[in-house]
């Protein structure tokens, strides 16, 4: 490459790995913008799906009409140097943790002689990822003294979860966590809270 050329990566890299490279290529004479994206293969054939953004404004100004039309949408998080790629991480995290749910749902499922079929059925109609963003919204707003699913009731519900994968002979992946942390705010006096309480000190 030619100097004055530019870069954008679209890997999902570290915070600190995006920063050191943006400043790396600067000294070589090269504009380098750090660009993850949610976007599967289809999506990329179609140009669907999300690309995210940091850094520079004055770089991402002026690419944003080529970077837009390889996606369904380009979010800009302002001029921090490396933000794209902790909310690229974060968004990670939150899909992992989804499979992993599912994974424990379907063992679950199947200990009670439920069809994954019949599992979508309840999701096709009850769809709980559409509760996300208000889910965020209460927590980041610390509104846990105005519960609509005690903690307390969560954790009995937990428990029946682990009895009966026990009795199973199944073993659950994420829920045994949960449900510690769980005890740990219903021992520091929070039972009595809505259960998403149990985010707090993750603000």
């Amino acid at each position: 490459m030619k100097q004055g050329a530019v870069i954008f990566d679209h890997t999902t890299t570290s915070v600190k790995g995006a920063k050191q490279r943006t400043a790396y290529w600067k000294s070589e004479g090269f504009v380098y913008q750090h660009a993850p994206v949610f976007m599967g293969p289809q999506n990329a054939l179609e140009s669907t799906g999300f690309m995210l953004v940091s850094g520079a404004q004055s770089i991402i100004e002026k690419y944003e009409p080529q970077l837009s039309e390889m996606t369904g949408k380009l979010l800009n998080f302002g001029a921090e140097e490396g933000k794209a790629a902790g909310i690229k991480l974060s968004g990670n995290l939150f899909l992992l943790s989804v499979t992993a749910g599912i994974a424990d749902a379907l063992a679950l499922a199947k200990v009670h002689g439920i069809q994954p079929s019949e599992l979508l059925h309840l999701f096709n109609n009850w769809n709980p990822g559409a509760m996300v963003p208000a889910r965020l919204k209460k927590i980041a707003e610390g509104k846990f003294n105005e519960p609509s699913w005690e903690l307390n009731m969560a954790r009995k519900d937990a428990g029946l979860m682990l009895s009966a994968a026990k009795e199973g002979g199944t073993n659950l992946t994420i829920i045994p966590a949960i449900a510690d942390v769980m005890d740990q705010w219903i021992a520091k006096g929070h039972g009595s809270d809505d259960w998403s309480v149990i985010a707090k000190d993750s603000l």
